[in-house]
């Protein structure tokens, strides 16, 4: 079986809009998806010589394909290893973090951008050291002009010390232009890529579409979903 499917028949599991993502980077440390998480972070690395990338997006070409649960347990391992991560819900219309973290959601990213709350005020701790979230917020009616006031470089410059990172879970490029806007903020992009589920056409189309907004694409996260979180495991390959 190849990357794509040119029609699929299947969507990854849709739990995580209801009940959150699994961190199995928390709850399975020694497993081998958290190792591959490890593997992905050390590869990551390799596009940081410089030790420059202080931001990071996370997206796919359409809903479904695993970006809020690698972003997830990209940023809990990233804090495992001892960095300073910030993980932030921009996904306004299907957010998960707070129910992946069990945190509030009453004030979050929308409650920023519209100048309803401050960041110090919003970021939330988590149970896991070294790891805080800034939730999605209320779901506004206007997420992407939101994002389009460039308030979120406020929240990445705000969290620009050596060892922080802040990372960025954002809407499928396919669906809404939230994406593109995000890619333009950040020092890199990452691009989920669920084998036997992306379409080639559409994921093509995602790309292209990012490249038009001179986004940074780090490289893919190929992603081998199962029925079972502790099934998949994940591949990353630089551009």
């Amino acid at each position: 079986m190849g990357l794509f499917n040119k029609s699929p028949k299947k969507k990854l599991n849709d739990d995580s809009s209801k009940f959150g993502v699994n961190l199995v980077a928390e709850l399975y440390p020694t497993s081998s998806v958290s190792e591959q998480f490890r593997t992905v972070m050390t590869n990551i690395s390799f596009a940081n010589i410089n030790g420059d990338l202080k931001s990071v997006m996370v997206t796919s070409s359409d809903p479904s394909e695993g970006k809020s649960t690698f972003s997830a347990n990209l940023a809990v391992t990233y804090a495992k290893q001892g960095r300073n991560v910030v993980l932030v819900d921009a996904d306004m219309r299907r957010p998960t973090v707070h129910k992946s973290f069990n945190v509030s959601n009453q004030k979050g990213l929308s409650t920023i951008l519209s100048g309803n709350s401050t960041i110090e005020d919003t970021i939330k701790y988590t149970s896991i050291d070294n790891l805080n979230v800034i939730t999605s917020g209320p779901i506004p009616p206007n997420a992407s002009a939101l994002l389009g006031n460039r308030k979120i470089i406020d929240i990445i410059n705000k969290f620009n010390k050596p060892n922080d990172l802040v990372i960025v879970d954002v809407p499928p490029v396919n669906t809404m232009t939230d994406a593109s806007i995000v890619s333009t903020t950040v020092d890199g992009t990452i691009f989920v890529l669920p084998q036997g589920v992306a379409e080639k056409k559409r994921a093509k189309m995602a790309v292209e579409q990012l490249k038009k907004v001179n986004a940074n694409i780090l490289g893919g996260v190929m992603n081998m979903s199962k029925d079972n979180i502790t099934n998949d495991y994940y591949y990353y390959y630089s551009k």
